[in-house]
């Protein structure tokens, strides 16, 4: 699979520490690459990146000019914080405490898989975000974002 599916909810321990949930170690291209980038998300979350997921990030931002000024503004925003993790022999990741207050994450979490990114939420922040979310958009997203991109079977 090029990317990961699935909502899972972990418990930060005090140290900071989640288990990564079997259901995204299953999905994960090489099971042995135990390495991960986490960064400010762009909203209230962090964003969990595999290493050869952010590998191409990185290299895809390192060829942009830096003599642009929005572009230095996106990587200083973008890269402030990026930390390498590496799961520990419980299979566990540690939350950097320095990321933890961007993304208000106090116990327990929800891991959602966006493809080839997860993002980890505060549970009751992720909760709120859905409970208030305008269920009636998403139609009218679909046809803008996705119009025309792929054909659903039966249709031609």
């Amino acid at each position: 699979m090029a990317g990961f599916l699935g909502e899972y909810e972990a418990t930060l321990d005090t140290k900071g520490r989640f288990l990564l949930p079997v259901g995204f170690k299953k999905q994960m291209e090489d099971e042995s690459d135990s390495r991960f980038v986490v960064n400010r998300g762009m909203e209230k979350y962090l964003s969990l990146y595999p290493w050869k997921t952010w590998e191409v990030i990185f290299n895809d931002l390192n060829n942009l000019s830096d003599f642009d000024p929005e572009i230095r503004q996106f990587k200083r925003f973008f890269l402030n914080g990026a930390t390498i993790l590496e799961l520990d022999s419980a299979g566990r990741l540690l939350v950097p405490p320095n990321l933890k207050p961007h993304a208000e994450l106090e116990k327990d979490i929800v891991l959602l898989a966006t493809g080839r990114i997860i993002e980890i939420w505060d549970k009751s922040k992720y909760t709120k975000f859905f409970a208030e979310f305008p269920t009636e958009s998403v139609s009218s997203m679909a046809n803008k974002l996705l119009n025309k991109k792929f054909i659903m079977p039966g249709e031609a």
